[in-house]
């Protein structure tokens, strides 16, 4: 009897282990987003570009807040290598509206539509948006912002110039 009671208590700690361990991230290489066009992109086709992924919807007014400084940023640096990405997380209906949010914002980086496993990826601890992923040349991420503030958006410009700014340094080594 001593035997099955150890054999339980054994199997219910590694059942209660195996269900507080991490799941493994899904490759940036493999879940990416749709564009209206039904074209696929994922983050690893723009290597060697500084990134910025934006989850935003239209609906969103803190989104609505970052929406200009994004397309200043995507203006400003753009030759120098950034690329901004809008994510619209807004649901099924929010689909619609994005060409109208496009057109009223002037935008003129991609606003495309995430697969489930890159949401999942990046908001499953936190859905609050807008969320911004700055990653570097090499595709790794340098900082995540959750939600907006001209705060924030001044931090994300300095990180964004010193991201890009390192590249050039070490190419003039």
């Amino acid at each position: 009897m001593r035997k099955i009671q150890f054999s339980i208590i054994v199997l219910l700690g590694v059942v209660m282990l195996s269900a507080c361990a991490k799941q493994p991230k899904l490759s940036n290489a493999v879940s990416g987003w749709t564009t209206s066009e039904n074209q696929h992109g994922k983050l690893s086709d723009y290597k060697g570009k500084v990134v910025v992924l934006d989850f935003y919807a239209t609906w969103c007014q803190p989104c609505r807040a970052e929406t200009p400084r994004l397309v200043a940023m995507q203006q400003r640096y753009g030759a120098q290598g950034l690329q901004v990405i809008g994510l619209n997380v807004g649901g099924e209906d929010d689909h619609a509206q994005v060409p109208a949010y496009a057109k009223e914002f002037d935008i003129r980086y991609p606003l495309v539509f995430p697969d489930d496993e890159l949401v999942q990826m990046y908001l499953s601890d936190n859905q609050n948006i807008p969320q911004a992923f700055i990653f570097d040349r090499n595709g790794d991420i340098v900082k995540r912002f959750i939600g907006y503030s001209d705060t924030s958006g001044a931090e994300m410009e300095r990180i964004i110039q010193t991201v890009l700014e390192s590249k050039s340094q070490q190419a003039d080594q």
